[in-house]
Parts: structure tokens; sequence; C-alpha cells
């Protein structure tokens, strides 16, 4: 009797286990759709609502860093887009809280560093000409560390030459310095295979019209 009460007890919790990941997995999957219909039809606002929705799924499942990645991805890619400078200092500290909490769950991990360069670069923006001395070597330096923890990674090359491409010429940057870092990244993007499918694969469709930019 015994015996059996445990197998039952066993069983409950493996079958209670699946269906609790089975959600997970599918609200994931959900909300990565929903980020992609979102940039297609440029409904920017949604993606505050996606973000959201990201979190609540970190909040709720404690020990998963990929919802709270996915959410600093929806409001840092939201603030570069809008172009709104004297917003992005604190659109960058909610950033940094998600990604806090992403690395705690996943260290040094090349997207999350990636995230990091981008929201450091967001603060930047707010005025570059004040802001590269503070800012420019530790947008360098997470740029770096994305590369190093992980070379496979197709993202790391794609930001630092759309970074170049929008850099003047006469601070380094424009089409000549930014091409090889796209075309690096194309190449990594045609092997790059993410870990899951809902670890990160973004990026391929607009590296690709960058590099073509620079033709």
């Amino acid at each position: 009797m015994k015996r059996t009460f445990f197998i039952l007890l066993v069983t409950l919790i493996t079958v209670t286990g699946f269906s609790q990941n089975e959600r997970y997995v599918n609200a994931m999957k959900k909300n990565i759709a929903e980020i992609d219909s979102a940039m297609v039809k440029g409904d920017l606002p949604k993606l505050t609502d996606i973000a959201a929705s990201f979190e609540r799924i970190g909040n709720a499942e404690k020990n998963q860093w990929l919802p709270f990645y996915y959410a600093a991805y929806c409001k840092v890619t939201q603030a570069f887009m809008k172009n709104e400078p004297e917003r992005n200092d604190p659109i960058a500290d909610q950033v940094d809280k998600l990604l806090n909490k992403a690395d705690s769950l996943e260290m040094k991990n090349s997207e999350v560093s990636l995230l990091r360069a981008m929201n450091t670069s967001l603060r930047m923006l707010v005025d570059p000409m004040q802001r590269w001395q503070q800012y420019g070597p530790i947008v360098q330096q997470y740029s770096k560390d994305a590369i190093a923890q992980d070379a496979t990674n197709p993202r790391p090359y794609w930001f630092s030459g759309v970074s170049l491409k929008n850099t003047p010429e006469q601070f380094g940057g424009g089409c000549g310095t930014a091409k090889p870092q796209l075309d690096k990244a194309l190449e990594l993007f045609e092997s790059f295979k993410p870990a899951s499918e809902l670890h990160p694969n973004w990026g391929k469709e607009t590296c690709e019209r960058e590099a073509k930019d620079c033709e």
C-alpha cells in the first residue's frame, strides 16, 4: 500500500512539473512571437505590454533568466526605435534592474552582456559628445565580454557594425569600418544555432539590411 502511494505521489509530482514547464514554454513562445509581430508592424507601444508580460513570467518562475532578458530586450529595442534621447536614462535604469535579475540566474552570458552594451549606448546617446568619455569604454568592454563569452554569437558583431555605421567617419565610423563587422555577423548567423527554441535568435534580417546599405 505504501509503495503504491509513493508511486502515485512521484507520478503526480512529475506530471505537475511537466505541466508547469509546458505552460512556461508556451507563454514564452507566445511572447517571443508577439515581439516579431510588433517589430514587423512597427507597433512600438505593444513592446511595453510584452515586456511587462515577460517580467511577470520571470517573477513567477523565479529561476529562469530568459524572461528578464526578453523584458530588457523589448525596452532597449523600443527606446532605440523611438529615438527620444531625453527619455533614455529612466529606461536604461529599468533595463539595468532586469539585466541584474537575469545575471543573477545566468552569470557571464553573452546575450546579457550584449544587452548591457546596448543599454549603455542608450545612456550615451542622451548627449554623445559629453558622455562618450564616460560610457564609450563601458560599451566596448561589454561588447568584448559578449564575444569572449560566446564566440559563435553573431549579435555582438552586428551591434558593433551598426554602432560604427552610425558613427561619423571623423570619429572612426562609417561603412568602411562597419562593413567587416557586419560581414562577420552575417557569417556567424549562417551557422548559429540557439540553445533552445526560447533562446535569442534575432538580428539576421536587420544585419542583412545594414550590410546592404554599406555595399
